[in-house]
């Protein structure tokens, strides 16, 4: 093979090597900026969700302290019962972009977060009720009640934050 025919074929082999090696490089490097991009939106998305969360609770907060009066003013707990409920429209808002977001794992700790939360929420309104019926014979019971559920919730939501920075903080 003579000179010329050489340094063509390795200028081929070269040229050939250096696209394989780009394409190899730009698919890795998609792939990086798919995971930086999907790590952010879930961040977003959970960063959102507690957010929600967090509103939500100190609303429900205000209405246990409303009840707590031997006599409370029951306008002022339907005004926060309707704040209330307008947070945790939100809440169911932002954490169906969660369940979008995923994984799987964040899901169920936030369905958890869901559940603990609505058996909460079933004290918060038994009380109202009683409230505005005049009846405070389960006042007691019923704030106890609310305490533990309280503190379930906080739990719930301790996890979801631990699944969530788990999921964060991998490369996945």
């Amino acid at each position: 093979m003579d000179a010329g025919l050489a340094a063509l074929l390795g200028a081929a082999v070269g040229s050939l090597a250096t696209l394989g090696a780009a394409i190899v490089n730009g698919r890795a490097a998609a792939r990086s900026q798919f995971g930086q991009w999907r790590r952010q939106h879930r961040r977003d998305a959970y960063a959102n969700y507690l957010g929600a969360l967090h509103d939500r609770d100190i609303a429900m907060d205000a209405i246990f302290a409303a009840l707590l009066p031997d006599i409370p003013d029951l306008q002022d707990i339907d005004e926060k019962v309707q704040r209330f409920v307008v947070l945790a429209r939100e809440v169911h808002r932002a954490v169906e972009i969660v369940v979008l977001e995923g994984p799987s794992s964040v899901v169920k700790a936030a369905e958890q977060v869901t559940h603990t939360s609505g058996k909460l929420s079933e004290v918060m309104r038994r009380m109202v009720q009683n409230a505005h019926a005049g009846d405070a014979s389960l006042k007691a019971t019923d704030g106890a009640l609310a305490a533990e559920r309280q503190h379930l919730l906080y739990q719930a939501v301790k996890s979801f934050r631990t699944a969530a920075g788990d999921v964060l903080g991998s490369a996945d």
